[in-house]
């Protein structure tokens, strides 16, 4: 969706495939686009081998990558390390010291009936003590992810925070254009690897929401000349339509505890919120005004919903009750604030700002109403936190083309998902793993 209209729906015909989830062939490439300030030195040994055994993927490596990704790591490149250990007697810590490495990981791969076992330790460097000593076993094709979960592992030991390695973001892209324009609802491992199309459409596809339990989709699709929102199992394909009104159906938001969708229809002629309890179908009016109310998004207790409207005169971040009622104004800098969602933990919300005719991504603390700039391009919006509050993710255009960029907010860590080819839109990440 374009910014203009608050991302209205095109009423146009489209045709769409819904089905169980399969491979897609176009990976998103990462590149790292922003230093990381003030990141904790670490460093990942290459894991020992049993002799003759070729895994599918370098573990260590995958570890790494995801480590970095958060802003909070700095791994050291392997082409300088003085050592490779791989067991607890063959590190030397005086060397990784005067390396000046805070943390260690070492580990093993071995054979197991089901595939592999990874055994895994992590060390404090400075103490000389273990932190961590973690085992998984792991099929050929999960062994990726098991390289994910153990990285989230040492993420939280050395945070206090869960990782999100393990974690997914679903996605739209395009490619072609008329009648040979192919546009896709993917899902993604967290780094890009393993996408998988959920939705394949000869239209437009937008607003992909999660479910809490990371289980279902939901997103606007366009059929039979109209705008309509279905939810979508992932692992089945199986897929039911929930709101198909004359006129807008649109950014569809689960509730915290998945029994709810709050939901934009102009059914009564003007854009409007509403809530639809999706196990009853009661649906429920939450604003009642002349102006343009869109986009909400549910606060993580589930007591409040965050919108934009457009009552004040421009484009504006309001908050509610999720029972409806009046509405408090949250944003006053610029011309246009939308497309806002809370953080994990509450206490702030990421949002689209205009800044001198350029659209960007800004943190806005909701104690101290301190706006800080996340992102420096011209036309970025969609963002999504991560489920650990850690970074966010957005899609912004580079040389022409659209494509996806992840702000960490501590370190200033950034970097951009493309494909070879074709555009990529609208994120949004997963809850955490459970």
């Amino acid at each position: 969706m374009t910014l203009s209209k608050f991302r209205w729906v095109r009423m146009i015909a489209c045709i769409i495939v819904f089905l169980p989830i399969y491979p897609a062939s176009a990976q998103l490439t990462i590149e790292v686009t922003g230093g990381i300030e003030a990141a904790q030195p670490i460093a990942i040994v290459p894991f020992g081998l049993t002799e003759g055994l070729i895994p599918p993927v370098d573990v260590a490596a995958i570890i790494s990558a995801d480590l970095a990704r958060t802003g909070r790591f700095k791994p050291m490149p392997t082409r300088d390390m003085l050592d490779l250990p791989t067991t607890r007697e063959a590190v030397d810590f005086r060397d990784w010291s005067l390396l000046g490495m805070n943390n260690l990981v070492i580990g093993q791969i071995e054979p197991d009936p089901s595939g592999y076992r990874i055994s895994l330790t992590l060390f404090d460097v400075f103490r000389g003590t273990e932190l961590v000593s973690s085992s998984r076993v792991s099929t050929k094709e999960a062994l990726r992810l098991n390289a994910h979960y153990l990285a989230d592992e040492i993420h939280e030991k050395l945070t206090g925070q869960p990782g999100v390695a393990a974690t997914r973001i679903a996605y739209i892209t395009s490619s072609g254009s008329g009648a040979k324009q192919t546009v896709t609802l993917r899902v993604a491992d967290a780094d890009g690897h393993n996408p998988q199309t959920i939705v394949a459409a000869a239209e437009p596809l937008m607003s992909p929401a999660w479910s809490p339990d990371g289980q279902r989709l939901a997103y606007v699709s366009l059929e039979n000349k109209r705008a309509a929102i279905y939810i979508q199992e992932l692992t089945s394909g199986r897929r039911e339509l929930v709101a198909s009104h004359p006129g807008i159906n649109g950014s569809p938001a689960f509730s915290p505890d998945g029994t709810q969708l709050a939901l934009t229809l102009s059914k009564d002629g003007n854009p409007e919120i509403y809530r639809l309890n999706l196990l009853t179908r009661e649906l429920v009016r939450l604003t009642d005004h002349y102006a343009i109310d869109t986009e909400p998004a549910w606060s993580p207790d589930g007591q409040a919903l965050i919108f934009t409207s457009d009552r004040g005169g421009s484009p504006q971040i309001y908050r509610m009750a999720a029972s409806g009622g009046p509405a408090e104004r949250l944003t006053s800098d610029g011309d246009y604030n939308g497309r806002a969602s809370y953080a994990p933990d509450g206490r702030s919300i990421i949002h689209v700002t205009r800044i001198n005719g350029a659209f960007r991504i800004a943190l806005l603390d909701l104690e101290r109403r301190v706006t800080r700039l996340l992102s420096r391009g011209d036309l970025d919006e969609s963002p999504s936190f991560a489920p650990n509050g850690t970074m966010v993710i957005y899609a912004t255009i580079h040389e022409g083309r659209g494509v996806l960029a992840t702000a960490a907010l501590a370190g200033g860590g950034t970097q951009r998902f493309s494909q070879d080819s074709g555009q990529v839109r609208e994120p949004a990440w997963s809850p955490l793993k459970r």
